[in-house]
């Protein structure tokens, strides 16, 4: 059988990312030959962990007031009078553990992100080889972490309701066990808004207050936001990208399994019910063995053997899906009217695995600096910042059309081949090697704060040489990595619509409906209204950063002259109450636009609502995000002296370029990314309220 084979895997995943932790703990700042380094090492790294946890734990007391708050609205709101006993308690049970599990994979995995990034400095002090495999085995323990618990969430959550309902239809316990997706989606709403707004105003601030106003470098130990900076790459490039891409694990499989279990032949075969769930665990076991084809010897390695990552997991994945399918998956069954075969639905995991990695590596043209479209956007600098963001808007607009049309081109191959279970099972293989994507995506946030204390700690200028070549394939992989996730959350959402459409009994969407089209249209803002809030409150945050440096090097003008300490906590502070303060509107805005429209004018006029925010929020995060990786690095492209002489670092097109790379930053890691929440989470809202809007909803249409 599947599940002890699904335990086994989820299990070894905790044991792996234990192992390593245990190889990164062994690594000491006492092996720092320099004393005056390690001393500033021991604080800085304590500054960082200590504002990386602290925002953690404050976060997650406001997430607990909500996921209380939540709970009971979903005890009230799934009541039905005509059971004899209310369905609303079993979905609110999976709620809270899928919460739980989200809450504790990424408390864990921001811990090992905290105490890998000085000792990728220490490692990186021998040679870059060391460097690497330091910072690499610390992104392995997030993706290892994240994807082992959320394997375990999913299959103990399916057996314990599957036992505790027994002789309930298996569809119906389907919809409940959704309720687990549920939560693992509303907190990564917050960890990826919140992370969002936290990282890009201290980032901005530092930027704007630093290099634009006094021409010190990037992470200048002088400049008073430059650990609130370091604080915001963990917390949200790590918790917030790891909470995205768990939702997307946990909603495109209870997606598969609610689809899934409206077919008799599925719903009576256990094996074939978990399928889903095993691409994950498969996933691990493919992770594993990947991970040996990751090393480097020398600064050209680098980028090549995290990229390769992507690929050679894809293949593996590819070759042992097949037998895993084979085995497991029914010969024939039907949903939905449409006959599917095993091999239908292997293909449509094909779909959607391969989507996923070339979605990726489009993302890494429209964002690496080796490639013209970034070159083309550093060359715009030469006469100015609005040429340079200009190009870079250009830039990102262009860059959705390869993306999109992949998309497509999946949704019709898996439709095609297993109707709307085939796209399910297409968005789970779009991120069936979650703990290698995750892997190379968190490499990113420690290498780069591996550079920061280099140059913090005084460390020698070979070493900030290494952790600079270590964070420029960081960025690389952090930009296809943004790619994998908005795709994986297009396919996710989809997923998840046609779960809704099918627990809503809905044969068919008449487009032209007024309020069918009414809430297309509305939901095609959504995602610009919400980009606004996330944006608008990057902006406020920054300012504050902004003024407070201003006052430091004001009230203490030593600071500049390396003579004052500058008082990093007042930084930290600004960001952590904004990013806590500014995430609750669009978590508002996120988590009641589905429930009020669907109670108030019904199911038609909620598909409508999902379908525009979909249709508009995936075209709008690609843009969004490849915008502002491109002029990320436009910028080190000119840094680099890749433009030639008279616009190297410190000239008028290198500042035009920071000002572009400033503008950026919150397309990128606030607005872009956090998109991937909103049409997710208005998604598994939605199939979780399905069943109660469609006999409850449209409360409203009587007024008009």
């Amino acid at each position: 059988m599947l599940v002890p084979m699904i335990i086994a895997f989820g299990v070894i995943a905790l044991l792996i990312a234990g192992w390593f932790t245990l190889q990164i703990q062994k690594i000491q700042i006492s092996e720092v030959t320099d004393s005056n380094s390690a001393s500033k090492m021991e604080l800085i790294s304590r500054a960082i962990s200590d504002g990386a946890m602290t925002f953690l734990k404050v976060e997650y007391k406001y997430i607990s007031v909500f996921v209380v708050i939540f709970t009971v609205l979903i005890i009230v709101l799934l009541d039905d009078p005509h059971t004899p006993f209310n369905d609303g308690l079993f979905t609110a049970g999976a709620f809270v553990f899928g919460s739980i599990i989200s809450l504790v994979a990424g408390y864990f995995g921001m811990k090992i992100a905290t105490q890998t990034n000085y000792r990728t400095t220490i490692k990186s002090s021998k040679s870059l080889a060391e460097g690497f495999k330091t910072a690499f085995l610390g992104g392995s323990v997030m993706g290892f972490v994240l994807v082992g618990v959320a394997v375990l969430g999913l299959i103990f959550t399916v057996m314990a309701y599957t036992n505790f309902l027994a002789g309930n239809d298996t569809h119906y316990i389907m919809e409940v066990v959704a309720g687990f997706g549920l939560g693992g989606s509303s907190i990564a709403l917050f960890c990826r808004v919140g992370g969002g707004i936290y990282t890009k105003a201290a980032d901005v601030g530092a930027d704007l207050s630093g290099k634009v106003e006094n021409s010190i470098p990037e992470d200048d130990p002088r400049n008073p936001a430059v650990i609130a900076d370091n604080v915001g790459d963990n917390v949200g490039d790590i918790a917030g990208m790891g909470s995205d891409l768990f939702g997307s694990a946990a909603e495109a499989t209870c997606a598969a399994l609610v689809i899934g279990a409206s077919a008799t032949a599925i719903a009576g075969n256990m094996d074939a019910l978990i399928y889903p769930i095993s691409i994950l665990a498969v996933g691990i076991i493919v992770s594993i063995v990947t991970m040996f084809f990751a090393k480097v010897s020398k600064e050209s390695d680098v980028e090549p053997a995290l990229k390769n990552q992507l690929l050679i997991s894809t293949v593996l994945m590819a070759i042992a899906m097949y037998f895993v399918t084979d085995k497991y998956m029914v010969a024939e069954f039907t949903v939905l009217g449409k006959s599917i075969s095993a091999m239908g639905v292997y293909w449509s995991f094909i779909a959607g695995l391969v989507s996923g990695m070339v979605i990726g590596y489009i993302t890494e043209f429209y964002t690496s600096h080796t490639y013209k479209p970034v070159q083309e956007v550093a060359d715009s600098s030469k006469t100015g910042a609005a040429t340079n963001i200009i190009y870079g808007l250009a830039l990102g607009y262009k860059s959705t059309i390869l993306p999109v049309v992949f998309l497509c081109a999946t949704i019709i191959i898996a439709y095609s081949l297993a109707g709307m279970y085939g796209i399910s099972i297409a968005a789970i293989g779009m991120i069936s090697t979650l703990a290698t994507a995750l892997t190379i995506d968190a490499y990113g946030p420690i290498a780069d704060n591996a550079g920061g204390i280099a140059e913090m700690c005084e460390f020698p200028d070979e070493v900030r040489d290494r952790t600079d070549m270590l964070d420029a394939a960081g960025n690389t992989t952090a930009a296809i990595g943004k790619g994998f996730a908005i795709g994986s959350a297009a396919l996710t959402a989809l997923a998840l619509f046609a779960a809704f459409i099918t627990r809503s009994n809905l044969s068919e969407i008449q487009l032209l409906k007024p309020w069918v089209f009414g809430g297309l249209v509305f939901g095609a803002m959504l995602p610009y209204w919400f980009s606004a809030m996330t944006m608008k409150s990057v902006g406020k945050a920054a300012l504050d950063m902004v003024e407070e440096v201003r006052r430091q090097f004001t009230k203490m003008p030593g600071i500049l002259k390396g003579e004052q300490e500058p008082d990093y906590a007042s930084c930290v502070d600004i960001s952590t109450q904004a990013a806590l303060r500014e995430m609750i509107g669009p978590g508002i805005l996120v988590i009641f636009t589905p429930i009020l429209v669907g109670y108030g004018f019904g199911t038609e006029a909620l598909a409508g609502v999902l379908a525009g925010s979909l249709a508009s929020g995936v075209s709008l995060a690609i843009s969004s995000a490849n915008s502002g990786g491109a002029w990320d690095n436009a910028k080190k492209y000119i840094e680099k002296g890749d433009l030639g002489e008279g616009h190297k670092k410190g000239s008028d097109t290198h500042k035009a370029a920071v000002v572009g790379d400033t503008v950026g930053d919150p397309f990128k890691d606030t607005s872009g990314p956090s998109i991937n929440i909103l049409i997710k989470l208005m998604a598994i809202i939605s199939l979780v309220f399905a069943a109660s809007i469609a006999s409850k909803g449209g409360i409203l249409l009587h007024l008009f």
